[in-house]
């Protein structure tokens, strides 16, 4: 009988191996939305990726023969560590077939990397930021994927619970019914019209990605002071927001990004929405060509889903409803375009303010994901 053995990915082609692995393990269930395998390069690779600036990986494959049976990448991000002083080591891209030996096998070596460092937790699965995937999907197995959500078994969480993990941070994922604009909430529609007279606030709207990208470094600004104070929280670096903003925004259709302005110009909040790649990158089976980039062109034109990627609001704005104005105008862009369904991507269950606002919509829970973590001393 054949051992499982592990194995340091130590060139462009383990990479590669180890990128498409995850969508052969998946290759038959239907709800798996596979990513690119070149943005998952870019993400892994010392040589594109910029957070590598302040940060560490090694991936490691676990082997029964030739055959990959899992995969696992050990990240450290050394801000969190020396800035912050969390002793933390992190695993991400865990995939793993339902073998409890197999995933000990490769969360043994993440934590026998954190013990030679002298931290003191393991948490994941998370990125290396962020800005990046995290939480592992413990409901909703039957829901396809978002495109910066993984997607993952209902063993995986027994697996870890087996070897003494513990969850630590919780996501809950939303689907909206999107009516039309005359037909959606009077409650949101007066609220939202109050709060923009009572502040003297303005909206901002944009017509190409020219437009957006004079406001990005204040989204970015808006990002950290909305979520500085979560545990999950590292500070973006400047140059993941020249990586974002080069990497994702010309995915972004512009009338699909709101901002709100205070009286003198000054951004109070804004919100990041995209037209549903989900079915695209399903269609595109990990590759942009020969047909992958048509699917995802026409799905960013043409769609009747959405998602909520981000959202940001000033310390001194949270809480006064300005989400409502938000969500308001997009309903407008929902509706110019054809949309009738909207997901949520994670939020905290911790933030409740977010989450009343969708109870005046059709709306249900239909995700839930966590990061799970164990004590290395």
């Amino acid at each position: 009988m054949e051992t499982v053995h592990l194995k340091e990915v130590t060139s462009s082609k383990e990479l590669l191996r180890f990128i498409k692995f995850a969508p052969a393990l998946y290759r038959n269930n239907p709800y798996y939305v596979p990513p690119l395998h070149q943005s998952e390069r870019y993400t892994l690779d010392r040589a594109t990726n910029p957070i590598f600036k302040d940060a560490e990986a090694r991936y490691f494959l676990a082997l029964k023969g030739e055959k990959i049976v899992g995969r696992i990448a050990v990240l450290i991000n050394w801000i969190e560590v020396k800035e912050l002083q969390k002793k933390r080591i992190r695993f991400g891209w865990f995939d793993v077939i339902d073998d409890p030996e197999v995933s000990a096998l490769l969360l043994n070596k993440v934590i026998e990397i954190g013990k030679a460092q002298g931290f003191d937790t393991i948490e994941g699965p998370m990125g290396f930021s962020n800005l990046d995937k995290a939480g592992m999907l413990i409901k909703g197995f039957e829901e396809p994927n978002t495109m910066i959500t993984w997607y993952n078994a209902p063993y995986y969480a027994e697996h870890l619970k087996q070897m003494g993990f513990k969850k630590q941070a919780e996501w809950v994922e939303f689907e909206m019914k999107i009516k039309p604009f005359e037909d959606s909430p009077e409650k949101v529609k007066r609220f939202a019209e109050l709060i923009v007279q009572r502040y003297k606030l303005k909206h901002i709207n944009f017509k190409s990605t020219s437009e957006i990208l004079p406001y990005v470094d204040e989204m970015f600004d808006l990002l950290q002071k909305t979520y500085d104070k979560l545990q999950t929280f590292v500070p973006v670096q400047n140059y993941q927001i020249e990586y974002y903003k080069t990497q994702f925004i010309k995915f972004v259709h512009p009338e699909f990004i709101k901002c709100i302005a205070d009286a003198s110009g000054k951004l109070v909040a804004f919100a990041i929405t995209m037209p549903s790649f989900t079915a695209a990158l399903k269609k595109a089976n990990g590759s942009l060509y020969p047909f992958g980039f048509f699917h995802l062109m026409r799905a960013r034109k043409n769609n009747s889903r959405a998602s909520l990627y981000l959202i940001g609001i000033r310390p001194d704005y949270q809480n006064k409803g300005v989400t409502s104005i938000i969500f308001n105008e997009l309903q407008k862009t929902f509706n110019k375009h054809g949309i009738t369904e909207v997901e949520t991507n994670p939020e905290l269950v911790e933030n409740g303010a977010i989450q009343r606002l969708w109870k005046n919509y059709e709306h249900r829970e239909h995700k839930r994901r966590a990061t799970f973590y164990k004590a290395l001393t």
